[in-house]
């Protein structure tokens, strides 16, 4: 491409740069022209004063006219033939005003000319004009140039959950905008599809291979219940089996995104029945487990809520050995707290025992430090619900997990 047609495409490329010139040279020109009409209008538009009216009457004389004067660049910097100097524009020689009236100048004594320049309540009103005018320029500037970042910020905000199939992809117009505005558009475009593709089949890959690694591991459980072993190592090596059998499904659930409750339809119904139950069913296992609280009802996927539930309530009794069950209603949403008697969590891993297969303890053992999962998919099934899961530690001891929902 030659340098004729690369500064071609620029001259008639919409560019923001191009924009940006535009912008500024109309508020600039528009300033001056609207506060030199203004001025000029205002300054040049007086009636002379009532004193200064000449008389009226059968015995009155008229006035003598003026006399005349040449308006060029011999006239006067007094004369009536020149503009008055604004303060923001030099000096301009040879335009002409139109003829003034009879009679003495106002502000002038009789026969005096007019002074010249501006007072000082015309030369704020100059400058008034053209400041407002240039304010109302950036202000609307500002919102136009601004608007293609806000539709990019409110895009970004729910790639997350576009990316993970929870919701559809977001799009930006690709055709609209400046050059830059439009090629944004389609980098983002093309970004979020790739990155929803690769999420896609590193679930595809995650679900063969657990089900390539499924099938061996149940043929291995069926030959060891049929092996002549002793008792003792036989359960073990039983018990390591459906312990990786369990880790795979887990692995598969947090790979998939989806999780029990993806195509559940969310229901109304009440929370604190829910709890009650659970608490219930623990207590007949011989757990220390207490709710209370009045009845709240929010919509959600009754699957996610037990699941949640459950987990907490499990790891109260794991690692505290009981569970207190409390819930509160405030405005529009409503708290559970979970606390136990446990040991609790340092202050700095509080956030971080969220990020899958994070756990606290170094055990690789399943009954006691787990697979680092359970907490994770918590947080993740709770804000698919439109709620909040955080933990803090007690000051008397032991952890607290709060759980935040909106009511139905």
């Amino acid at each position: 491409m030659s340098w004729a047609q690369r500064a071609s495409a620029a001259l008639f490329k919409d560019s923001l740069a191009k924009r940006l010139f535009l912008l500024l040279w109309l508020s600039l020109v528009l300033s001056h022209v609207l506060a030199f009409a203004t001025v000029r209008w205002l300054h040049f538009s007086d009636a002379p004063p009532p004193g200064l009216q000449p008389a009226e009457g059968p015995g009155a004389h008229p006035p003598p006219p003026p006399p005349h004067r040449a308006a060029g660049p011999e006239a006067g910097p007094g004369e009536p033939g020149r503009l008055p100097t604004f303060p923001s524009l030099p000096p301009t020689r040879g335009l002409q005003m139109l003829e003034q009236p009879s009679g003495p100048p106002r502000g002038a004594g009789p026969g005096g000319p007019r002074p010249p320049g501006l007072n000082a309540a015309q030369t704020a009103l100059d400058y008034g004009v053209r400041l407002l005018v240039m304010a109302l320029a950036a202000w609307l500037g500002s919102r136009w140039l601004a608007q293609p970042m806000r539709r990019l910020m409110q895009a970004s905000a729910g790639l997350g959950d576009a990316v993970k199939g929870r919701a559809p992809l977001p799009q930006l117009d690709e055709g609209s905008g400046t050059f830059e505005v439009r090629e944004a558009a389609r980098l983002f475009n093309q970004m979020a599809r790739q990155m929803r593709q690769q999420f896609n089949e590193r679930g595809l890959l995650v679900a063969a291979i657990s089900h390539d690694l499924r099938t061996p591991l149940t043929r291995l459980r069926m030959r060891l219940e049929t092996l002549s072993l002793e008792e003792g190592p036989r359960r073990a090596a039983v018990g390591d089996i459906v312990e990786m059998s369990a880790m795979i499904d887990s692995v598969l659930e947090l790979f998939q995104g989806d999780g029990l409750a993806s195509t559940e339809a969310a229901q109304i119904q009440d929370l604190s029945a829910l709890l009650t139950a659970l608490s219930d069913d623990l207590s007949e296992q011989g757990h220390a487990v207490h709710c209370s609280g009045p009845p709240a009802r929010v919509r959600a996927q009754p699957s996610a809520l037990r699941r949640v539930f459950g987990n907490l309530l499990g790891n109260a009794i794991r690692y505290g050995g009981s569970a207190e069950v409390s819930v509160v209603l405030e405005d529009e949403r409503v708290r559970v707290r979970i606390e136990d008697a446990g040991p609790g969590i340092p202050a700095d891993q509080l956030e971080a025992v969220f990020q899958p297969f994070y756990r606290l303890e170094s055990s690789r053992n399943r009954h006691t430090g787990g697979t680092g999962l359970g907490l994770y998919i918590a947080r993740d099934l709770i804000e698919r619900q439109g709620g909040r899961l955080q933990l803090s530690n007690r000051a008397e001891g032991g952890l607290c997990a709060e759980v935040e929902l909106p009511l139905a």
